[in-house]
C-alpha cells in the first residue's frame, strides 16, 4: 500500500476492527507474518533449534526453567540462548523448535497482548492467551510441515483462578491444558522422568526452583542437544517465576547458589556410589595374606 501524499494514516490504521494485532496484519500486511512468507523450493538448511523446557506449578504460581544451549544438527549454535521470556506482567512463555521463528513468534505474541490491553483497557484472560498462542502456532503449520516447527510450552497466574496454570501445543495449533509439571523438547523425556520423582503439591517457590533445574540437569546428562548449567564460564538456565506479583526472573545469585548446591549433591552421591579401585582392592587382599 502506497503512503498518503499528505501523511495521513492508511485507512486501515483508523477503522475499528478487532482487538487483535495478528488478525490487523493478517489484513493489512500479511507478507509481514512468519506464516505469510513462503519458503523456496528445496530442502531447508541446518538451523539452530531450541530445547529444553520445563514448568511446573507451586502453590501460589508456575516457574519455568529453560536450559542455554541451541543446536544445529550435531555442532552446538549457541550456549547463551534464552527460551523463557515474559509474555506479559502475568504470563511466561518458553521456546522449542526452530530457534529464530520462535523468537519472532513470542515477539509477536508480545505484541498481541500488549495491543489487546490497549484497544480494550483490560488484561486478557490467561485462557485467551492460551487460544491465542493457538492461533498463532496453528497458522505457521504450513512452515511446520516443511520442517520449521515452533511448539512453545505457555504458563501463567490466573488472575481469576487464583492459581497458576500450564498449556502446552502441538503443531497444529491443539491447545492443552497440563497440570502440576510438564516439559517440551528433545530432553523433555528424561526431564519428565525427573520431575515426576520430585514434584510434590507442598512445593513452594524455593522449592519449585530447585526441582526445574535438577529436572533441566537430568535432561542434560542424557540428551546431548541439552545444556547443562556451566559452571565454568557461570552459564545459569534461565528461571522465571509467575505469581499473583506478576513475572519475575530470577537472578544470578541465588541461581548459581542454587546450581552449586545441587553439583556438591550430586558430587557427594557418585562418590559415595563409587566402586572400590580394583588395584587398591588387589593390594589391600596380598597385605592381608
Amino acid at each position: 500500500m502506497s503512503p498518503d501524499p499528505h501523511g495521513r494514516l492508511p485507512r486501515a490504521f483508523t477503522t475499528p476492527g478487532s482487538s487483535s494485532f495478528v488478525d490487523f496484519l493478517s489484513a493489512y500486511a500479511p507478507e509481514l507474518l512468519p506464516s505469510g512468507r513462503p519458503l523456496p523450493a528445496g530442502d531447508v538448511p541446518a538451523l539452530p533449534h531450541a530445547t529444553t523446557i520445563v514448568a511446573l506449578a507451586f502453590d501460589g504460581g508456575v516457574v519455568m526453567a529453560g536450559d542455554r544451549r541451541a543446536t544445529s544438527g550435531s555442532m552446538i549454535a549457541s550456549r547463551e540462548i534464552e527460551k523463557v521470556m515474559p509474555a506479559d506482567e502475568y504470563s511466561a512463555v518458553g521456546i522449542a523448535g526452530a530457534a529464530g521463528l520462535a523468537v519472532e513468534m513470542v515477539r509477536l505474541f508480545q505484541l498481541e497482548l500488549e495491543h489487546y490491553e490497549k484497544i480494550e483497557g483490560e488484561l486478557l484472560s490467561l485462557d485467551g492467551k492460551a487460544n491465542r498462542l493457538a492461533t498463532m502456532i496453528r497458522a505457521n503449520l504450513g512452515l511446520a510441515m516443511q520442517g520449521l516447527a515452533v511448539v512453545p510450552l505457555f504458563a501463567g497466574f490466573d488472575l481469576d483462578k487464583r492459581i497458576g496454570r500450564i498449556f502446552s501445543y502441538d503443531v497444529t495449533g491443539g491447545r492443552y491444558e497440563e497440570h502440576e509439571h510438564h516439559c517440551v523438547g528433545s530432553g523433555s523425556v528424561f526431564a519428565r522422568g525427573s520431575l515426576k520423582k520430585r514434584w510434590n503439591p507442598d512445593l513452594d517457590a524455593d522449592g519449585a526452583v530447585r526441582v526445574a533445574i535438577e529436572a533441566l540437569v537430568d535432561a542434560a546428562d542424557d540428551d546431548s542437544a541439552t545444556g547443562g548449567p556451566d559452571t565454568v564460564r557461570r552459564i545459569w538456565p534461565v528461571v522465571a517465576i509467575v505469581t499473583a506479583d506478576g513475572y519475575r526472573r530470577l537472578g544470578e545469585e541465588p541461581l548459581g547458589e542454587v546450581v552449586e548446591a545441587l553439583v556438591e549433591q550430586r558430587r557427594a552421591e557418585h562418590a559415595g556410589n563409587r566402586r572400590p579401585d580394583r588395584t587398591a582392592r588387589t593390594d589391600e587382599e596380598g597385605g592381608a595374606a
